[in-house]
Protein backbone atom coordinates (compact mmCIF):
# COMPACT_ATOMS: atom_id res chain seq x y z
CA UNK A 1 0.00 0.00 0.00
CA UNK A 2 1.04 3.40 -1.13
CA UNK A 3 1.44 5.40 2.25
CA UNK A 4 1.80 8.36 0.52
CA UNK A 5 -1.93 8.38 0.36
CA UNK A 6 -2.69 7.62 4.01
CA UNK A 7 -2.96 10.70 6.64
CA UNK A 8 -0.49 11.57 8.78
CA UNK A 9 -1.35 13.22 11.98
CA UNK A 10 -0.48 16.90 12.90
CA UNK A 11 0.58 17.30 16.59
CA UNK A 12 0.76 21.30 16.28
CA UNK A 13 -2.39 20.95 17.93
CA UNK A 14 -0.19 20.07 20.91
CA UNK A 15 2.73 21.86 20.53
CA UNK A 16 4.66 22.94 16.79
CA UNK A 17 7.50 20.95 17.80
CA UNK A 18 10.08 19.84 20.05
CA UNK A 19 11.88 22.70 20.53
CA UNK A 20 8.61 25.21 20.53
CA UNK A 21 8.57 27.73 22.87
CA UNK A 22 5.21 27.18 23.63
CA UNK A 23 6.59 23.85 24.92
CA UNK A 24 9.13 25.23 27.36
CA UNK A 25 6.90 28.45 28.28
CA UNK A 26 4.56 25.22 29.81
CA UNK A 27 7.24 23.66 31.24
CA UNK A 28 8.07 26.42 33.27
CA UNK A 29 4.06 27.53 33.94
CA UNK A 30 3.65 23.87 35.36
CA UNK A 31 6.76 23.73 37.42
CA UNK A 32 5.66 27.07 38.95
CA UNK A 33 2.07 25.84 39.34
CA UNK A 34 3.14 22.83 40.95
CA UNK A 35 5.56 24.75 43.43
CA UNK A 36 2.57 26.98 44.25
CA UNK A 37 0.04 24.13 44.90
CA UNK A 38 2.62 22.43 47.03
CA UNK A 39 3.40 26.18 49.10
CA UNK A 40 -0.55 26.42 49.18
CA UNK A 41 -1.37 23.11 50.32
CA UNK A 42 1.03 20.64 51.02
CA UNK A 43 0.43 19.36 55.25
CA UNK A 44 -2.81 20.98 55.18
CA UNK A 45 -5.26 19.09 53.37
CA UNK A 46 -7.17 17.36 55.98
CA UNK A 47 -7.90 20.83 57.54
CA UNK A 48 -9.36 22.38 54.73
CA UNK A 49 -12.91 23.47 54.45
CA UNK A 50 -15.40 21.79 52.27
CA UNK A 51 -14.95 24.70 49.52
CA UNK A 52 -11.48 24.98 50.10
CA UNK A 53 -10.97 21.51 49.18
CA UNK A 54 -12.63 21.94 46.20
CA UNK A 55 -11.04 24.95 45.33
CA UNK A 56 -8.26 22.87 45.86
CA UNK A 57 -8.59 19.67 43.54
CA UNK A 58 -9.92 22.50 40.87
CA UNK A 59 -6.40 23.44 40.46
CA UNK A 60 -4.99 20.28 40.87
CA UNK A 61 -6.72 19.06 37.95
CA UNK A 62 -5.81 22.49 36.02
CA UNK A 63 -2.23 21.73 36.65
CA UNK A 64 -2.71 17.93 35.38
CA UNK A 65 -4.25 18.86 32.18
CA UNK A 66 -1.18 20.89 31.44
CA UNK A 67 1.22 18.60 32.38
CA UNK A 68 -1.22 15.96 31.03
CA UNK A 69 -0.41 17.68 27.45
CA UNK A 70 3.19 17.91 27.84
CA UNK A 71 3.32 13.99 28.47
CA UNK A 72 1.34 13.44 25.43
CA UNK A 73 2.82 15.44 23.17
CA UNK A 74 6.35 14.07 24.38
CA UNK A 75 5.08 10.32 23.62
CA UNK A 76 3.36 10.99 20.68
CA UNK A 77 6.81 12.11 18.98
CA UNK A 78 8.50 9.63 20.30
CA UNK A 79 5.51 6.72 18.93
CA UNK A 80 5.94 8.48 15.40
CA UNK A 81 9.71 7.44 15.29
CA UNK A 82 11.01 4.92 18.67
CA UNK A 83 14.17 4.20 16.58
CA UNK A 84 15.25 8.22 16.15
CA UNK A 85 17.77 8.48 18.86
CA UNK A 86 17.16 11.90 18.79
CA UNK A 87 13.60 12.11 19.48
CA UNK A 88 14.16 8.93 22.37
CA UNK A 89 16.60 11.78 23.81
CA UNK A 90 13.81 14.13 23.38
CA UNK A 91 11.15 12.17 25.25
CA UNK A 92 13.53 11.05 28.48
CA UNK A 93 14.70 14.47 29.34
CA UNK A 94 10.73 15.72 28.60
CA UNK A 95 9.72 12.70 30.71
CA UNK A 96 12.08 13.09 33.62
CA UNK A 97 11.47 17.06 33.69
CA UNK A 98 7.98 15.89 34.30
CA UNK A 99 8.90 13.76 36.74
CA UNK A 100 10.93 16.29 38.54
CA UNK A 101 7.27 18.36 38.55
CA UNK A 102 5.20 15.54 39.58
CA UNK A 103 6.73 14.57 42.47
CA UNK A 104 6.17 17.77 44.16
CA UNK A 105 2.54 17.03 43.99
CA UNK A 106 2.53 13.63 45.21
CA UNK A 107 1.70 14.80 48.71
CA UNK A 108 -2.21 15.55 47.47
CA UNK A 109 -3.16 12.14 46.99
CA UNK A 110 -1.66 11.26 50.07
CA UNK A 111 -2.84 13.44 52.43
CA UNK A 112 -6.23 12.91 50.91
CA UNK A 113 -6.09 9.22 51.88
CA UNK A 114 -5.46 10.25 55.14
CA UNK A 115 -8.96 12.15 55.52
CA UNK A 116 -11.11 9.73 57.56
CA UNK A 117 -14.00 8.56 55.58
CA UNK A 118 -16.77 10.08 57.85
CA UNK A 119 -15.06 13.18 57.27
CA UNK A 120 -15.04 13.08 54.14
CA UNK A 121 -18.55 11.70 53.87
CA UNK A 122 -19.28 15.08 55.64
CA UNK A 123 -17.45 17.56 53.80
CA UNK A 124 -18.73 15.87 50.10
CA UNK A 125 -22.66 16.37 52.01
CA UNK A 126 -21.75 19.73 52.32
CA UNK A 127 -20.80 21.18 49.41
CA UNK A 128 -21.70 20.53 45.44
CA UNK A 129 -18.61 21.59 43.81
CA UNK A 130 -16.51 18.77 46.00
CA UNK A 131 -19.40 16.00 45.72
CA UNK A 132 -18.77 16.30 41.66
CA UNK A 133 -15.57 14.86 42.21
CA UNK A 134 -16.61 12.19 44.45
CA UNK A 135 -15.90 9.27 41.85
CA UNK A 136 -11.97 10.81 41.41
CA UNK A 137 -12.07 10.78 45.54
CA UNK A 138 -13.60 7.20 45.51
CA UNK A 139 -11.04 5.43 43.41
CA UNK A 140 -7.82 7.48 44.71
CA UNK A 141 -8.93 6.32 48.11
CA UNK A 142 -9.38 2.89 46.84
CA UNK A 143 -5.39 2.25 47.01
CA UNK A 144 -5.12 3.47 50.97
CA UNK A 145 -4.31 0.06 52.02
CA UNK A 146 -1.44 0.06 49.83
CA UNK A 147 0.06 3.44 50.49
CA UNK A 148 2.95 3.56 51.67
CA UNK A 149 5.01 7.05 53.51
CA UNK A 150 5.13 10.43 51.56
CA UNK A 151 8.88 10.05 51.54
CA UNK A 152 8.60 6.07 49.92
CA UNK A 153 6.29 7.29 47.48
CA UNK A 154 8.03 10.00 46.14
CA UNK A 155 11.19 8.25 45.74
CA UNK A 156 9.33 5.51 43.81
CA UNK A 157 8.03 8.09 41.70
CA UNK A 158 10.71 9.74 41.04
CA UNK A 159 12.78 6.78 40.20
CA UNK A 160 10.45 5.56 37.36
CA UNK A 161 12.15 7.22 34.99
CA UNK A 162 15.81 5.60 35.35
CA UNK A 163 13.47 2.06 36.39
CA UNK A 164 10.86 0.68 34.50
CA UNK A 165 10.36 3.77 32.18
CA UNK A 166 13.93 3.26 31.21
CA UNK A 167 13.70 -0.55 30.78
CA UNK A 168 9.90 0.08 28.49
CA UNK A 169 12.08 2.37 26.30
CA UNK A 170 15.08 0.06 25.40
CA UNK A 171 12.10 -2.82 24.77
CA UNK A 172 10.92 0.12 22.33
CA UNK A 173 13.90 1.25 20.69
CA UNK A 174 15.49 -2.18 20.38
CA UNK A 175 11.79 -3.58 19.00
CA UNK A 176 11.90 -0.41 16.78
CA UNK A 177 15.52 -1.10 15.67
CA UNK A 178 14.76 -4.89 14.13
CA UNK A 179 14.88 -5.94 11.04
CA UNK A 180 13.81 -9.15 9.59
CA UNK A 181 15.74 -10.32 6.52
CA UNK A 182 13.09 -11.62 3.72
CA UNK A 183 13.59 -11.93 -0.06
CA UNK A 184 16.66 -9.80 0.03
CA UNK A 185 14.63 -6.99 2.09
CA UNK A 186 15.69 -5.53 5.66
CA UNK A 187 11.78 -5.82 6.87
CA UNK A 188 10.19 -4.23 10.42
CA UNK A 189 8.54 -5.89 12.80
CA UNK A 190 5.01 -4.69 11.42
CA UNK A 191 5.89 -5.55 7.97
CA UNK A 192 7.38 -8.69 8.87
CA UNK A 193 4.15 -9.99 10.96
CA UNK A 194 1.62 -8.67 7.95
CA UNK A 195 3.20 -11.46 5.74
CA UNK A 196 1.86 -14.06 8.04
CA UNK A 197 -1.63 -13.57 6.46
CA UNK A 198 0.24 -13.64 2.97
CA UNK A 199 -2.01 -16.12 0.65
CA UNK A 200 1.66 -17.84 -0.10
CA UNK A 201 1.90 -20.47 2.30
CA UNK A 202 5.82 -20.58 1.59
CA UNK A 203 6.06 -16.03 2.59
CA UNK A 204 4.46 -17.13 5.41
CA UNK A 205 6.62 -19.68 6.30
CA UNK A 206 9.24 -17.61 5.75
CA UNK A 207 8.11 -14.69 7.58
CA UNK A 208 7.57 -17.48 10.21
CA UNK A 209 11.33 -18.42 10.31
CA UNK A 210 12.90 -14.86 10.33
CA UNK A 211 10.91 -13.96 13.23
CA UNK A 212 12.00 -16.87 15.06
CA UNK A 213 15.58 -16.33 14.19
CA UNK A 214 15.39 -12.39 14.81
CA UNK A 215 13.82 -13.06 18.27
CA UNK A 216 16.55 -15.77 18.70
CA UNK A 217 19.52 -13.45 18.70
CA UNK A 218 17.79 -10.30 21.03
CA UNK A 219 15.97 -13.39 23.20
CA UNK A 220 19.02 -12.83 26.27
CA UNK A 221 18.23 -8.72 26.77
CA UNK A 222 14.34 -9.74 26.11
CA UNK A 223 14.91 -12.28 29.47
CA UNK A 224 17.05 -9.42 31.23
CA UNK A 225 14.18 -7.01 30.01
CA UNK A 226 11.44 -9.48 31.01
CA UNK A 227 13.43 -10.57 34.59
CA UNK A 228 14.32 -6.96 35.75
CA UNK A 229 10.61 -5.86 35.47
CA UNK A 230 8.84 -8.69 37.00
CA UNK A 231 11.58 -8.24 39.73
CA UNK A 232 10.99 -4.75 40.46
CA UNK A 233 7.11 -5.27 40.30
CA UNK A 234 7.52 -8.35 43.18
CA UNK A 235 9.38 -5.61 45.28
CA UNK A 236 6.74 -3.41 44.89
CA UNK A 237 3.82 -5.52 45.42
CA UNK A 238 5.64 -7.05 48.98
CA UNK A 239 5.88 -3.34 49.64
CA UNK A 240 2.32 -2.52 48.83
CA UNK A 241 1.01 -5.96 50.65
CA UNK A 242 -0.92 -6.92 47.07
CA UNK A 243 -1.50 -10.92 47.40
CA UNK A 244 -0.83 -11.50 43.85
CA UNK A 245 0.98 -10.44 41.47
CA UNK A 246 -2.28 -8.98 38.99
CA UNK A 247 -3.40 -7.46 42.22
CA UNK A 248 -2.37 -3.91 41.46
CA UNK A 249 -3.99 -4.25 38.11
CA UNK A 250 -7.67 -5.08 38.78
CA UNK A 251 -7.31 -2.70 41.45
CA UNK A 252 -6.31 0.05 38.88
CA UNK A 253 -9.32 -1.43 36.75
CA UNK A 254 -11.56 -1.07 39.57
CA UNK A 255 -12.63 -4.90 39.32
CA UNK A 256 -12.44 -7.42 42.06
CA UNK A 257 -9.77 -10.32 41.61
CA UNK A 258 -13.13 -13.13 41.65
CA UNK A 259 -14.30 -11.44 38.55
CA UNK A 260 -11.39 -11.37 36.80
CA UNK A 261 -10.83 -15.37 38.45
CA UNK A 262 -14.11 -16.19 37.00
CA UNK A 263 -13.70 -14.84 33.25
CA UNK A 264 -10.48 -16.62 33.08
CA UNK A 265 -11.81 -20.25 34.30
CA UNK A 266 -14.78 -19.20 32.07
CA UNK A 267 -12.85 -18.71 28.56
CA UNK A 268 -10.03 -21.54 29.84
CA UNK A 269 -13.06 -24.25 30.34
CA UNK A 270 -13.77 -23.28 26.93
CA UNK A 271 -10.80 -23.80 25.16
CA UNK A 272 -11.58 -27.26 23.49
CA UNK A 273 -15.11 -25.63 22.78
CA UNK A 274 -13.92 -22.52 21.25
CA UNK A 275 -10.05 -22.52 20.10
CA UNK A 276 -9.65 -25.99 19.00
CA UNK A 277 -12.58 -26.92 17.60
CA UNK A 278 -12.09 -23.78 15.08
CA UNK A 279 -8.62 -24.67 14.56
CA UNK A 280 -9.38 -28.09 13.79
CA UNK A 281 -11.97 -26.85 11.16
CA UNK A 282 -9.36 -24.77 9.32
CA UNK A 283 -6.98 -27.97 9.76
CA UNK A 284 -9.10 -29.93 7.41
CA UNK A 285 -10.28 -26.70 5.09
CA UNK A 286 -6.00 -26.91 4.42
CA UNK A 287 -6.70 -30.58 4.01
CA UNK A 288 -3.85 -31.08 6.81
CA UNK A 289 -4.55 -32.99 10.51
CA UNK A 290 -2.62 -29.93 11.95
CA UNK A 291 -1.72 -26.26 10.88
CA UNK A 292 1.61 -25.12 11.39
CA UNK A 293 1.25 -22.14 13.77
CA UNK A 294 2.38 -19.84 10.88
CA UNK A 295 -1.37 -20.49 9.32
CA UNK A 296 -2.77 -20.22 12.25
CA UNK A 297 -4.09 -16.52 10.41
CA UNK A 298 -4.04 -17.72 7.16
CA UNK A 299 -6.37 -16.37 4.62
CA UNK A 300 -8.61 -19.43 3.67
CA UNK A 301 -7.66 -21.41 0.76
CA UNK A 302 -10.32 -20.23 -1.42
CA UNK A 303 -10.62 -17.33 -0.28
CA UNK A 304 -10.62 -13.71 -2.64
CA UNK A 305 -9.12 -11.19 0.00
CA UNK A 306 -10.48 -7.80 -0.72
CA UNK A 307 -8.26 -4.74 -0.03
CA UNK A 308 -9.41 -1.12 1.08
CA UNK A 309 -8.08 2.10 0.48
CA UNK A 310 -7.96 3.95 3.76
CA UNK A 311 -10.73 6.29 2.47
CA UNK A 312 -12.87 3.13 1.46
CA UNK A 313 -11.90 1.74 5.15
CA UNK A 314 -13.32 5.13 6.27
CA UNK A 315 -16.01 5.50 4.64
CA UNK A 316 -16.87 1.71 5.74
CA UNK A 317 -16.23 2.26 9.63
CA UNK A 318 -18.20 5.63 9.57
CA UNK A 319 -21.11 4.62 7.76
CA UNK A 320 -21.58 1.44 10.57
CA UNK A 321 -21.07 3.71 13.03
CA UNK A 322 -23.75 6.04 11.68
CA UNK A 323 -26.31 3.25 11.12
CA UNK A 324 -25.92 2.70 14.78
CA UNK A 325 -25.98 6.39 16.13
CA UNK A 326 -25.29 9.53 13.71
CA UNK A 327 -23.21 11.55 17.17
CA UNK A 328 -21.18 8.29 16.67
CA UNK A 329 -20.54 8.91 13.24
CA UNK A 330 -20.42 12.51 14.10
CA UNK A 331 -17.65 12.42 16.49
CA UNK A 332 -15.52 9.91 14.47
CA UNK A 333 -15.64 12.23 11.66
CA UNK A 334 -13.78 14.29 13.11
CA UNK A 335 -10.48 12.16 13.38
CA UNK A 336 -10.55 12.59 9.85
CA UNK A 337 -11.56 15.99 9.13
CA UNK A 338 -8.57 17.00 11.87
CA UNK A 339 -5.51 15.10 11.21
CA UNK A 340 -5.41 12.93 14.07
CA UNK A 341 -4.83 9.70 12.33
CA UNK A 342 -1.10 8.69 11.66
CA UNK A 343 -1.85 5.68 9.45
CA UNK A 344 1.25 4.17 7.31
CA UNK A 345 3.43 1.08 8.57
CA UNK A 346 6.57 3.38 8.57
CA UNK A 347 9.74 2.18 9.23
CA UNK A 348 11.18 3.29 13.09
CA UNK A 349 7.48 3.61 13.66
CA UNK A 350 6.35 2.35 16.73
CA UNK A 351 4.37 -1.18 16.18
CA UNK A 352 0.82 -1.67 16.45
CA UNK A 353 -2.11 0.66 16.98
CA UNK A 354 -3.80 2.69 19.67
CA UNK A 355 -5.88 5.58 20.56
CA UNK A 356 -3.91 8.30 22.83
CA UNK A 357 -6.96 10.39 24.81
CA UNK A 358 -4.32 13.17 25.71
CA UNK A 359 -6.20 15.76 27.67
CA UNK A 360 -9.59 16.84 27.55
CA UNK A 361 -8.67 20.84 26.71
CA UNK A 362 -6.81 18.98 22.98
CA UNK A 363 -8.03 15.72 21.75
CA UNK A 364 -7.39 12.18 21.23
CA UNK A 365 -4.86 10.47 18.41
CA UNK A 366 -4.92 7.20 16.56
CA UNK A 367 -1.81 5.26 15.66
CA UNK A 368 -2.16 2.72 12.68
CA UNK A 369 -0.43 0.77 10.89
CA UNK A 370 -2.35 0.51 8.11
CA UNK A 371 -1.95 -2.22 5.11
CA UNK A 372 -5.44 -2.44 3.49
CA UNK A 373 -6.68 -5.66 4.57
CA UNK A 374 -9.86 -6.45 6.32
CA UNK A 375 -8.50 -6.41 9.71
CA UNK A 376 -6.51 -3.23 9.46
CA UNK A 377 -10.46 -2.12 8.46
CA UNK A 378 -11.66 -3.66 11.88
CA UNK A 379 -8.29 -2.03 13.44
CA UNK A 380 -9.80 1.57 12.72
CA UNK A 381 -12.59 0.82 13.35
CA UNK A 382 -11.50 -0.34 17.06
CA UNK A 383 -9.24 2.92 17.17
CA UNK A 384 -11.77 5.04 16.13
CA UNK A 385 -14.27 3.37 18.75
CA UNK A 386 -11.82 4.30 21.39
CA UNK A 387 -11.42 8.02 20.23
CA UNK A 388 -14.97 8.30 20.39
CA UNK A 389 -15.01 7.38 23.85
CA UNK A 390 -12.47 9.73 24.65
CA UNK A 391 -13.97 12.68 22.77
CA UNK A 392 -17.55 11.98 24.81
CA UNK A 393 -15.86 10.84 27.85
CA UNK A 394 -13.64 14.50 28.18
CA UNK A 395 -16.64 16.87 29.72
CA UNK A 396 -15.74 14.51 32.98
CA UNK A 397 -12.65 16.28 33.01
CA UNK A 398 -9.38 15.40 33.45
CA UNK A 399 -9.42 13.33 36.81
CA UNK A 400 -12.26 11.48 35.29
CA UNK A 401 -12.56 11.12 32.17
CA UNK A 402 -10.33 7.95 31.60
CA UNK A 403 -11.43 4.55 32.17
CA UNK A 404 -10.39 1.88 33.34
CA UNK A 405 -8.53 -0.93 30.92
CA UNK A 406 -12.00 -3.50 31.57
CA UNK A 407 -14.38 -0.49 29.93
CA UNK A 408 -11.82 1.35 27.84
CA UNK A 409 -12.23 -1.95 25.56
CA UNK A 410 -16.06 -1.64 25.25
CA UNK A 411 -16.29 1.06 22.72
CA UNK A 412 -13.52 0.00 20.43
CA UNK A 413 -14.97 -3.52 20.44
CA UNK A 414 -18.33 -2.43 19.68
CA UNK A 415 -16.97 -0.26 17.08
CA UNK A 416 -15.49 -3.44 15.52
CA UNK A 417 -18.45 -5.33 15.96
CA UNK A 418 -20.86 -2.47 14.13
CA UNK A 419 -18.58 -2.85 11.33
CA UNK A 420 -18.23 -6.13 11.24
CA UNK A 421 -21.95 -6.86 11.04
CA UNK A 422 -22.51 -4.36 8.25
CA UNK A 423 -19.95 -5.69 6.23
CA UNK A 424 -20.88 -8.76 6.33
CA UNK A 425 -24.84 -7.98 5.85
CA UNK A 426 -23.11 -6.29 2.35
CA UNK A 427 -21.56 -9.39 0.95
CA UNK A 428 -23.36 -11.50 -1.31
CA UNK A 429 -20.54 -14.00 -2.10
CA UNK A 430 -20.87 -17.45 -0.14
CA UNK A 431 -16.69 -17.48 -0.17
CA UNK A 432 -16.65 -14.17 1.04
CA UNK A 433 -19.17 -14.21 3.34
CA UNK A 434 -17.43 -17.76 5.12
CA UNK A 435 -13.86 -15.93 4.82
CA UNK A 436 -15.11 -12.95 6.55
CA UNK A 437 -16.99 -15.09 9.42
CA UNK A 438 -13.79 -17.26 9.90
CA UNK A 439 -11.67 -14.07 9.90
CA UNK A 440 -14.11 -12.37 12.28
CA UNK A 441 -14.01 -15.48 14.49
CA UNK A 442 -9.97 -15.26 14.53
CA UNK A 443 -10.47 -12.32 15.49
CA UNK A 444 -12.16 -12.66 18.58
CA UNK A 445 -10.15 -15.92 19.51
CA UNK A 446 -7.23 -13.50 19.54
CA UNK A 447 -8.93 -11.26 21.85
CA UNK A 448 -10.65 -13.59 24.17
CA UNK A 449 -8.50 -17.21 24.06
CA UNK A 450 -5.23 -15.51 22.89
CA UNK A 451 -4.99 -13.10 25.40
CA UNK A 452 -6.04 -15.12 28.41
CA UNK A 453 -3.26 -17.31 27.21
CA UNK A 454 -1.08 -14.39 27.87
CA UNK A 455 -2.58 -13.59 31.29
CA UNK A 456 -1.85 -17.44 32.36
CA UNK A 457 1.62 -16.83 31.25
CA UNK A 458 2.03 -13.68 32.67
CA UNK A 459 0.69 -15.16 36.08
CA UNK A 460 2.77 -18.35 35.34
CA UNK A 461 5.86 -16.07 35.14
CA UNK A 462 5.55 -13.51 37.62
CA UNK A 463 4.93 -16.61 40.06
CA UNK A 464 8.02 -18.20 39.14
CA UNK A 465 10.51 -15.34 39.12
CA UNK A 466 9.68 -14.82 43.31
CA UNK A 467 12.38 -18.19 43.02
CA UNK A 468 14.80 -16.52 41.47
CA UNK A 469 15.89 -15.59 38.04
CA UNK A 470 14.31 -17.50 35.33
CA UNK A 471 16.36 -18.49 32.44
CA UNK A 472 15.80 -17.51 29.15
CA UNK A 473 14.90 -21.04 27.82
CA UNK A 474 12.30 -21.46 30.91
CA UNK A 475 10.12 -18.83 29.59
CA UNK A 476 9.83 -20.27 26.45
CA UNK A 477 9.07 -23.29 28.02
CA UNK A 478 6.38 -21.45 29.93
CA UNK A 479 5.13 -19.51 26.59
CA UNK A 480 4.83 -22.87 24.36
CA UNK A 481 2.51 -24.54 27.46
CA UNK A 482 0.54 -22.14 27.53
CA UNK A 483 -0.14 -21.44 23.75
CA UNK A 484 -0.38 -25.31 23.56
CA UNK A 485 -2.87 -25.28 25.70
CA UNK A 486 -5.05 -22.66 24.32
CA UNK A 487 -4.74 -23.52 20.90
CA UNK A 488 -5.20 -26.91 21.22
CA UNK A 489 -3.33 -30.26 18.97
CA UNK A 490 -4.77 -28.89 15.69
CA UNK A 491 -1.79 -25.96 15.91
CA UNK A 492 1.57 -27.30 15.48
CA UNK A 493 4.01 -25.48 17.51
CA UNK A 494 7.41 -25.31 16.24
CA UNK A 495 10.72 -24.64 18.11
CA UNK A 496 11.59 -21.27 17.22
CA UNK A 497 8.12 -20.19 18.27
CA UNK A 498 8.94 -20.71 22.16
CA UNK A 499 10.88 -17.32 21.38
CA UNK A 500 7.16 -15.33 20.16
CA UNK A 501 6.72 -14.26 23.68
CA UNK A 502 9.98 -11.81 23.05
CA UNK A 503 7.66 -9.06 20.51
CA UNK A 504 4.33 -8.91 22.95
CA UNK A 505 4.57 -5.04 24.58
CA UNK A 506 1.96 -5.52 27.08
CA UNK A 507 4.32 -7.35 28.95
CA UNK A 508 6.19 -4.54 29.67
CA UNK A 509 4.01 -1.69 28.78
CA UNK A 510 1.42 -2.68 31.59
CA UNK A 511 2.08 -6.31 33.31
CA UNK A 512 -1.64 -7.85 33.22
CA UNK A 513 -3.48 -5.22 30.76
CA UNK A 514 -4.43 -8.54 28.21
CA UNK A 515 -7.71 -9.66 30.40
CA UNK A 516 -8.97 -6.28 29.36
CA UNK A 517 -9.02 -7.11 25.68
CA UNK A 518 -11.07 -10.46 27.31
CA UNK A 519 -12.97 -8.91 29.23
CA UNK A 520 -14.15 -6.22 26.64
CA UNK A 521 -14.94 -8.76 24.20
CA UNK A 522 -16.99 -10.87 26.45
CA UNK A 523 -19.14 -7.50 27.57
CA UNK A 524 -19.50 -6.20 23.89
CA UNK A 525 -21.02 -9.70 23.10
CA UNK A 526 -23.39 -9.88 25.55
CA UNK A 527 -24.04 -5.93 25.00
CA UNK A 528 -24.69 -6.56 21.36
CA UNK A 529 -27.04 -9.15 22.17
CA UNK A 530 -29.32 -6.33 24.45
CA UNK A 531 -28.89 -4.36 21.17
CA UNK A 532 -30.53 -6.64 18.78
CA UNK A 533 -33.09 -7.69 21.01
CA UNK A 534 -33.92 -4.25 22.01
CA UNK A 535 -34.06 -3.20 18.16
CA UNK A 536 -37.17 -5.68 17.22
CA UNK A 537 -39.75 -3.41 17.25
CA UNK A 538 -37.87 0.08 17.84
CA UNK A 539 -36.22 2.09 14.84
CA UNK A 540 -32.48 1.31 14.95
CA UNK A 541 -32.27 0.17 18.62
CA UNK A 542 -32.79 4.13 19.04
CA UNK A 543 -32.96 3.77 22.81
CA UNK A 544 -30.18 1.60 23.31
CA UNK A 545 -27.93 3.78 21.56
CA UNK A 546 -28.76 6.68 24.19
CA UNK A 547 -28.06 4.52 26.68
CA UNK A 548 -24.96 3.51 25.42
CA UNK A 549 -23.61 7.18 24.20
CA UNK A 550 -24.96 8.39 28.46
CA UNK A 551 -22.46 5.00 29.43
CA UNK A 552 -19.45 6.36 26.60
CA UNK A 553 -19.98 10.42 28.26
CA UNK A 554 -19.74 8.55 32.38
CA UNK A 555 -15.64 8.13 31.32
CA UNK A 556 -14.70 7.09 34.58
CA UNK A 557 -16.92 8.68 37.37
CA UNK A 558 -19.05 4.75 37.15
CA UNK A 559 -17.99 1.23 37.94
CA UNK A 560 -19.17 -1.38 35.75
CA UNK A 561 -21.76 -3.02 37.80
CA UNK A 562 -23.29 0.95 37.31
CA UNK A 563 -22.37 1.15 33.84
CA UNK A 564 -23.61 -2.13 32.82
CA UNK A 565 -27.01 -2.14 34.99
CA UNK A 566 -28.81 -0.23 32.49
CA UNK A 567 -28.80 -2.33 29.89
CA UNK A 568 -29.76 -5.67 32.46
CA UNK A 569 -25.90 -6.95 32.46
CA UNK A 570 -24.05 -7.64 35.50
CA UNK A 571 -20.34 -8.81 35.22
CA UNK A 572 -20.52 -10.57 38.51
CA UNK A 573 -23.08 -13.34 37.45
CA UNK A 574 -21.46 -16.89 36.27
CA UNK A 575 -23.49 -16.93 33.51
CA UNK A 576 -22.36 -13.61 32.04
CA UNK A 577 -18.87 -14.69 30.24
CA UNK A 578 -20.84 -17.77 28.88
CA UNK A 579 -23.41 -15.57 27.53
CA UNK A 580 -20.45 -13.44 25.53
CA UNK A 581 -18.74 -16.72 24.72
CA UNK A 582 -21.70 -18.32 23.34
CA UNK A 583 -21.17 -16.10 20.70
CA UNK A 584 -18.03 -16.91 19.24
CA UNK A 585 -19.10 -20.80 19.97
CA UNK A 586 -22.06 -19.83 17.70
CA UNK A 587 -20.18 -18.64 14.83
CA UNK A 588 -17.94 -21.73 14.81
CA UNK A 589 -21.28 -23.36 14.58
CA UNK A 590 -22.35 -21.28 11.73
CA UNK A 591 -18.94 -22.12 10.13
CA UNK A 592 -19.43 -25.77 10.31
CA UNK A 593 -22.73 -25.29 8.69
CA UNK A 594 -21.11 -23.73 5.49
CA UNK A 595 -18.26 -26.01 5.06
Amino acid sequence: MNSENLPRWDLSDLYAGPAAAELMADLTKAEAAADRFADDYDGKVGALSAPGLAQAIVRYEQDEDLLGRISSYAQLYHAADVSDRAVGRFYQTTMERLSEITSKLIFFALELNRIEDDALAGLLAADPGLARYAPWLRDIRASRPHQLADAQERLLHEKQVTGRAAWTRLFDETMADMRFPLDGEERSLEQTLHLLQETDGAQRKAAAKALGAGFNDKKGLFALITNTLAKDKEIEDKWRHFARPDSARHLSNHVEDAVVDALREAVTAAYPRLSHRYYALKARWFGVEALDYWDRNAPLPDEDQRSFTFAEARDEVLAAYGRFSPTLAQVGQRFFDSAWIDAPASPGKSSGAFAHPTVPSAHPYLLLNYQGRVRDVMTLAHELGHGVHQVLAAEQGALMADTPLTLAETASVFGEQLTFRALLEAETSGPRRRAMLAGKTEDMLNTVVRQIAFYDFERRLHDERRQGEISVERIGEIWMAVQGESLGPAIRLHDEYANFWCYIPHFVHSPFYVYAYAFGDCLVNSLYAVYQKESVGQKDGAGFADKYLDMLRAGGTLRHRELLAPFGLDATDPGFWQQGLGVIERFIDELEELS
